[in-house]
């Protein structure tokens, strides 16, 4: 192995994923510049390499430098510092700045850095504020630098390893040494497989009890990550041993520590007249879920009746219906009365029955009896459509609860409750197990509960099944609206939505003047094309619909052709293209000003949720930092590093758009999709278009979705806790929320041979 050392001079080519680099490098020995390639993640413009290798000859490129293990060292000359600081290795410095301070402090810049950087402020530009950035980045990235190199060794990718030190600090060496598995826990993107390579590094055996344990906790995030706030025992553990590559028989003593560490809880139901049936679920959703039942019954329990069932409803409610100049057909009529009798009251119900009409009336009995009623949703978006209707004020959940702080796992208790007699909910179906458990906990004992939505769409992003599984629990009053007004039965988007709900393939005639289009092709390829050309040209000379704000693509799947990935570069290039813009970035994405993205997970501290929609307003290069404008006009800033929160938005799936509405939705519809061609993702697609809903595709696999009504089932405790007293195969085990395991010494007994 030979030994080449130098300066990087320029960085041909990275692959950011893997870290593979091609340079330059300007070796000390001959002073000619050498080409140099090899997995060289987080190398940067004038830092001093000392290589180790072969020399190989390329046919194309000739005579380059194979590395297979570097050292990094910073420059010690003015022109690599000056190089090195205008590589944007440090946030706030650029060509400028590094020019300056490079020939004012020359080789004493890097020792000024650490230890006295207030010398920084003798620079022009340079004030308090740029100074504290440059210094927080410095250390930043000087403290990442022995945890790239040391984890690059084991394949950890050099953006991962910022992201690690970001989490950690100083004690990140330390963490990932003592349990690898808490990087599959605590960064997104990394995973268990990755984790579990770098423990294999480590010496970490097969059957290590942290490792399974660690596989334990991860296939149950990941199924919950599916949507699933429990999982069957068996089911589990099958697929468990198998993901670890164990003996399953390894699993029960681990799963039975775990339980005892509270950290998961298994509880038993009958499952017919005799047999029981475990599931097993996060200790936290399980401890969510049946605070939503204890919650549910607490409320119940106030029965707080406003208007007594002898008063003449018909009069009050025609005097607020004169008013507002609305006519109620009967099961509306029986919506309002239940939500003004009933402590809570679910209306559910398709597009064009009547929701928002009922919810106005509601209202305004309320408010005419000088009650407090809140108003909100679990979306920006829906919040702001539900203030349209209402003409009244509506927050999003989480703003109203002033959430803020929390990251995976809302609280479970509130101090304070809210000041209201009445809270109205729309789009009810999103909610998931976390928010819902916290929403009533925020309820006090006398306020009344209103939940508005369609059941029949997508379940919530969210693990759980909550607004299903209240309806099926039978303890709550319910209203199902089935009538379409005669105001709604002209819209043909209102019409098919109904029809592909009933399982009724949609009406696709060709009507010029309607709201309803199906363009038929079958290449996947050709689809693209059609799609690219309606948003950016066609649309927008026909209706005047602006390619951005009023146009959404909806996604069955992300891959392939017609996937959200594929189609999100394809838009991209059309209506904005990157390479005239302020660019930066991540992975294999590319974001420039203008573009249209969407937050992927809940940030409290930025105030912006998983699913809203904004536009890169700027982006600061030297400063590492992007701004949105979101839906609501809120700037919101990333640092690069965060950029793993956003994705482009030109194409999103239709779960992700759930609660939204676009004056025009487009869904490509083709038999590549078939894993994801269910129902109620087409029924949820189609109601989201407002004036416009366009499918491109094949009747074929259009008729597959409507047909096929078997989405994959998604596991929930909530019913199953709810009806506890007819359904636990363990009536006679009290449960004890937070603490106990109802049914877990059941299945400790028959698995005592493993402790």
């Amino acid at each position: 192995m030979e030994i080449i050392t130098g300066s990087l001079v320029h960085i041909i080519f990275r692959n950011e994923e893997n870290g593979y680099t091609v340079a330059r490098l300007k070796s000390d020995a001959d002073n000619i510049q050498h080409m140099i390639t090899g997995l060289m993640m987080g190398v940067q413009s004038g830092e001093k390499l000392i290589c180790r290798g072969n020399w190989k000859n390329d046919k194309k490129y000739g005579q380059q430098f194979a590395v297979e293990v570097f050292e990094v060292r910073l420059p010690d000359d003015c022109e690599g510092i000056e190089q090195y600081l205008a590589s944007g290795q440090i946030a706030g410095i650029g060509e400028v700045f590094a020019k300056k301070i490079a020939n004012l402090f020359g080789t004493e810049t890097f020792s000024i850095f650490d230890s006295n950087p207030e010398k920084l402020l003798e620079i022009e530009g340079i004030g308090k504020k740029k100074l504290e950035r440059i210094s927080n980045s410095w250390r930043e990235q000087q403290n990442a630098r022995g945890i790239i190199l040391f984890l690059q060794k084991f394949g950890i990718a050099a953006q991962f390893a910022q992201r690690i030190h970001k989490q950690y600090g100083t004690e990140s060496i330390d963490k990932v040494t003592e349990n690898p598995y808490c990087l599959a826990d605590d960064m997104v993107g990394v995973g268990f497989k990755r984790a579990d390579e770098f423990a294999r590094h480590l010496g970490i055996d097969t059957n290590d009890v942290m490792r399974i344990e660690a596989g334990i906790i991860y296939h149950l995030n990941e199924l919950s990550a599916r949507g699933n706030s429990c999982f069957p025992l068996d089911a589990f553990t099958a697929d468990a041993a198998k993901m670890l590559e164990i003996d399953k028989e390894l699993l029960n003593p681990r799963i039975g520590n775990l339980v005892s560490k509270n950290k998961i809880q298994i509880e038993s139901f009958k499952n017919g007249e005799d047999d029981a049936q475990f599931f097993i679920w996060p200790q936290y959703l399980y401890r969510q879920e049946v605070n939503i039942v204890e919650q549910v019954k607490r409320l119940l329990v106030i029965n707080k009746i406003i208007l007594s069932p002898k008063e003449d409803f018909t009069e009050i409610i025609t005097q607020k219906c004169n008013e507002l100049g609305i006519h109620l057909a009967p099961q509306q009529i029986k919506a309002v009365e239940q939500s003004v009798l009933k402590k809570i009251n679910i209306i559910t119900g398709g597009p064009g029955t009547g929701k928002s009409t009922i919810t106005r009336v509601i209202l305004s009995i309320f408010k005419s009896l000088g009650l407090k009623v809140f108003l909100a949703a679990p979306t920006g978006r829906a919040a702001k459509r539900l203030s349209e209707i209402t003409s009244e004020e509506a927050s999003t959940i989480h703003s109203m609860l002033s959430i803020d702080g929390f990251t995976d796992m809302l609280r479970s208790r509130l101090t304070e409750k809210l000041q209201c007699d009445l809270l109205i909910i729309d789009e009810a179906s999103m909610i998931d197990t976390s928010l819902m458990s916290v929403l009533l906990n925020s309820l006090p004992d006398h306020a009344k509960l209103i939940l508005i939505g369609d059941v029949d769409q997508l379940p919530s992003v969210g693990p759980g099944n909550v607004l299903k599984d209240l309806i099926d629990s039978g303890e709550i009053p319910i209203t199902k609206l089935t009538e379409i007004f005669r105001q709604a039965q002209n819209s043909r988007i209102i019409l098919n939505a109904h029809k592909i709900n009933n399982g009724i393939f949609p009406d696709l005639s060709i009507d010029r003047e309607g709201d309803f289009f199906f363009i038929s092709e079958k290449e996947p390829d050709k689809i693209a094309t059609i799609i690219v050309g309606l948003v950016s040209e066609r649309l927008k000379k026909t209706y005047n619909f602006h390619p951005l704000r009023d146009i959404q693509v909806l996604c069955p799947i992300h891959k392939g052709l017609i996937g959200t990935q594929e189609l999100n570069a394809a838009l991209q290039n059309a209506l904005n293209n990157p390479d005239e813009k302020e660019k930066t970035q991540r992975a294999n994405t590319i974001f420039a000003v203008g573009d249209k993205v969407m937050q992927l997970k809940n940030n409290y501290e930025k105030e912006v949720f998983n699913g809203d929609i904004g536009y890169i307003k700027k982006i600061k290069t030297v400063d590492k930092q992007l701004v949105v404008l979101m839906d609501n006009d809120h700037e919101v800033e990333y640092e690069f590093s965060e950029l793993n929160e956003l994705e482009l938005a030109y194409a999103v799936s239709v779960h992700k758009y759930q609660g939204s509405e676009s004056p025009c939705i487009i869904l490509p519809v083709h038999e590549s999709q078939y894993m994801m061609l269910y129902r109620n993702l087409l029924y949820t697609a189609v109601t989201r278009g407002k004036k416009l809903v366009i499918l491109v595709g094949s009747k074929d696999a259009l008729n597959a979705a409507v047909r096929n009504n078997n989405a994959k089932d998604r596991y929930s405790g909530l019913y199953r806790i709810f009806t506890k007293d007819q359904q636990r195969a363990f009536p006679k085990i009290k449960i004890v929320p937070m603490l106990g395991s109802v049914g877990y010494e059941e299945w400790l007994t028959e698995h005592e041979q493993y402790f």
